[in-house]
C-alpha cells in the first residue's frame, strides 16, 4: 500500500502535484481532515493494497486534527511494509507565495478583516510545522514553473520504485540562493572555474570541452574524491534511519559549469550502487532519472 501526503503553504503548488499524481494513477483526494486518514489506509489495505493513494492535508484542517497528525502518521507506519506512507511537503519564498495571490486573486484560508496575506503565511507555517517536520521530500517551488513541478513529481514520487533511498545530486549557483530543500550542501567555489577561459564561458559542465578541462585540475579531482567519500560513508546511516529521499546539492557561483561537472560524475558513480538516482541542474531546468 503506498500512500502520498501533500502538504505545505497556499500557493506553493498542492494542487498542481496532487494533479500529477492523479495523472499518474493514483487515487487522489484534497483537503482529507485528519482524523479520516486510518479510515482511508484501512480502506485501501482491504483490497486496494496495489492502488496507490494521494491525500492532500493542510491548514485547511482544523488546528487540532493537525496536531494529531504525527501521532496517527507513527501509529500507521508501526503497522509495517504494508503501509508506506510518504509525506510530500512543498513551499516557497514568502514574496512568491504573495505574488501569487495577487495573480490569481484567491483568498488564503486563514486571512480575515485582521488578518492579512503575510501574517497569514506565517500563521500557516506554525500549524503545518509538525508536517513539515515530518516530510520525506521537501520541495521549494518558488524557481519551478507548473509544468516543472509536474515533471519533478512524476519523476520523483509517481515514478519511483522501491523502498530504497532515492538519491538526487542538485547543482545550483550560490548567485540565486540555496536549494532549501537540500539535505547537504557542498560548496566548490574555490576550484579553477572555466566560465574565465573565454571558449569555455558560453558551454556548461555537461560539454565535452569543459568536462575535459575541469578533469584535468588536480583540485577538481580531489574534491570529486572528498564528496564521494563523504557519501560512501554516510549514506547508510542515512538508509538505516528510514530516510526516503537525499537531496545533494552541490554549488559554484553560477551553476553553470563546477556545480554541473561534479554533480553529473557523482550522479554516474553512485548510480551503479542504487536503482534510484536522480541529477537536476537548477540553473539548467534539467532534471533526469540515471540508469541503474
Amino acid at each position: 500500500m503506498k500512500l502520498v501526503v501533500v502538504s505545505g503553504r497556499s500557493g506553493s503548488g498542492k494542487s498542481t502535484a496532487l494533479h500529477a499524481l492523479e495523472d499518474q494513477g493514483y487515487q487522489c483526494i484534497d483537503n482529507l481532515p485528519v482524523s479520516l486518514l486510518p479510515a482511508l489506509a484501512a480502506t485501501m489495505a482491504d483490497g486496494n493494497a496495489d492502488l496507490p493513494f494521494a491525500v492532500s492535508i493542510d491548514a485547511r484542517n482544523l488546528p487540532q486534527e493537525l496536531d494529531r497528525f504525527p501521532e496517527m502518521l507513527g501509529r500507521l507506519q508501526e503497522r509495517g511494509r504494508d503501509h508506506r506512507i510518504e509525506v510530500l511537503y512543498l513551499d516557497a519564498e514568502p514574496v512568491t507565495l504573495v505574488r501569487r495571490f495577487s495573480e490569481t486573486r484567491r483568498r488564503h484560508p486563514l486571512t480575515g478583516p485582521r488578518v492579512h496575506l503575510r501574517e497569514a503565511l506565517d500563521a500557516e507555517s506554525d500549524l503545518l510545522a509538525g508536517l513539515a517536520n515530518l516530510a520525506d521530500l521537501t520541495l521549494d517551488t518558488t524557481d519551478l514553473t507548473m509544468h516543472e513541478l509536474r515533471e519533478e513529481i512524476r519523476i520523483r514520487v509517481a515514478e519511483r520504485t522501491g523502498t530504497g533511498l532515492s538519491l538526487m545530486f542538485r547543482s545550483f549557483g550560490f548567485r540565486g540562493g540555496i536549494p532549501v530543500d537540500a539535505d547537504t550542501v557542498f560548496d566548490v567555489r574555490c576550484l579553477p572555474n572555466p566560465h574565465w577561459v573565454p571558449a569555455l564561458r558560453d558551454l556548461t559542465g555537461r560539454d565535452a570541452p569543459v568536462a575535459e578541462w575541469l578533469g584535468s585540475e588536480d583540485e577538481v579531482a580531489a574534491m570529486e574524491a572528498a564528496i564521494r567519500g563523504f557519501l560512501e560513508q554516510w549514506l547508510p546511516a542515512y538508509e538505516r534511519s528510514n530516510r526516503s529521499y537525499m537531496t545533494v546539492a552541490i554549488g559554484c557561483t553560477g551553476g553553470q559549469h563546477r556545480s554541473v561537472y561534479l554533480a553529473e560524475r557523482l550522479a554516474a558513480q553512485f548510480a551503479g550502487d542504487s536503482a534510484d538516482v536522480l541529477v537536476r541542474h537548477r540553473e539548467l531546468g534539467e532534471l533526469r532519472r540515471l540508469p541503474g
